[in-house]
């Protein structure tokens, strides 16, 4: 089963990203909200499509995933949302095909799979947190060499931020690997997760990133996958992965309150998409969906990854009645809904 669970969650920020690289959204933005560039690293809520270059099972880069993007193509994103304004697509910086032109307006490092915990990564043989800091190096060198170091030194200074990770080092290290369970608790594992993530911001902020967004988790037990692996038979949310996801989302805050008092002259948020989603998966037809316990990738109940695939004949033909694309990954109307209660937020509290 744990092949099962070698996916990230919720790939929400690709289209958050969409609409903060048009700046655009129904949200009031900061005169001063100057953004370069996007970066983003962490999981498969935020991969693009490098895992497409690793040898590991963590991938989407096949039918249906990609069948409402552009040109009904699979990319490797877990996402149909587009990029647009700053640039019609993040591209994956392992993409064999990119360009020196295509580094000036960001890239993605984002591995899916990937956690803060190393254990997390090497199980599933995807790109460690530690790694993804030193393709940003190594974009960084790039860069200069394309454009001169003032011009990029700027275009680092005036990026945006985005990272997400955690979702796997609970549902997948934590709960499904021994060794886990038998070294740490609750209390000490989500202890470790807090000071690995503080680290990486830190880390990232020495790299020059002054403009940082940190999704926190989703409701992890409340996921058609976990309601099917952990919620019995009536497929309840399993409320002991949402216990530490709640533990671990303010471990989370009171490390943003110290790095932000750390580093006065640059500015970390959390984007909190805990309350919003949970809400729309326990009242879906409050937000226009019919389903929100399965998705509608064949069953629903446990389809994600290499299980989503074009020879899955039960997939459904429209997704907009559905809060899920698949067991694990929400639909675009899903997340235009999050988008509208996020964006406005995390704008403020980056640059205001």
């Amino acid at each position: 089963m744990q092949t099962i669970l070698m996916q990230s969650l919720i790939p929400l920020s690709l289209f958050l990203l969409m609409q903060i690289c048009t700046l655009q959204a129904a949200v009031v933005v900061p005169k001063n909200a100057t953004i370069s560039a996007v970066f983003t690293f962490g999981d498969s809520i935020l991969d693009t499509g490098n895992n497409n270059h690793l040898i590991t099972l963590v991938k989407s880069n096949f039918l249906p995933y990609g069948r409402d993007f552009m040109g009904g193509k699979p990319t490797g994103r877990f996402s149909n949302a587009q990029q647009l304004g700053i640039k019609e697509l993040l591209p994956a910086f392992l993409d064999p095909n990119l360009q020196l032109q295509d580094l000036i307006g960001g890239v993605n490092f984002a591995s899916a799979g990937a956690g803060f915990d190393p254990l997390t990564s090497e199980l599933v043989f995807v790109i460690p947190m530690s790694k993804q800091l030193r393709l940003f190096d190594e974009y960084k060198r790039k860069l200069k060499s394309f454009i001169g170091k003032e011009r990029a030194d700027s275009i680092v200074a005036d990026g945006l931020y985005i990272v997400s990770a955690g979702s796997d080092d609970i549902a997948n290290t934590y709960f499904h690997t021994p060794t886990r369970i038998f070294d740490y608790n609750v209390s000490s594992y989500t202890q470790l997760l807090a000071r690995s993530a503080s680290s990486f911001l830190q880390e990232l902020h020495a790299k020059g990133a002054r403009r940082i967004g940190v999704f926190s988790l989703a409701p992890l037990g409340c996921i058609p996958l976990q309601r099917t692996l952990a919620g019995g038979l009536e497929r309840r949310c399993a409320e002991d992965y949402n216990r530490m996801v709640q533990l671990l989302n303010s471990k989370w805050t009171r490390e943003l309150r110290h790095l932000n008092r750390a580093f006065p002259h640059a500015r970390m948020a959390l984007i909190d998409v805990y309350g919003l989603l949970l809400d729309i998966m326990k009242n879906p037809r409050k937000y226009g969906f019919e389903i929100s316990d399965r998705g509608c990738c064949g069953s629903g109940l446990i389809e994600a990854g290499f299980m989503c695939n074009q020879w899955n004949f039960l997939t459904c033909s429209n997704a907009s009645g559905y809060v899920f694309w698949d067991s694990y990954h929400p639909t675009e109307n899903a997340y235009k809904i999050m988008v509208q209660g996020l964006l406005g937020k995390l704008l403020v509290d980056l640059y205001s």
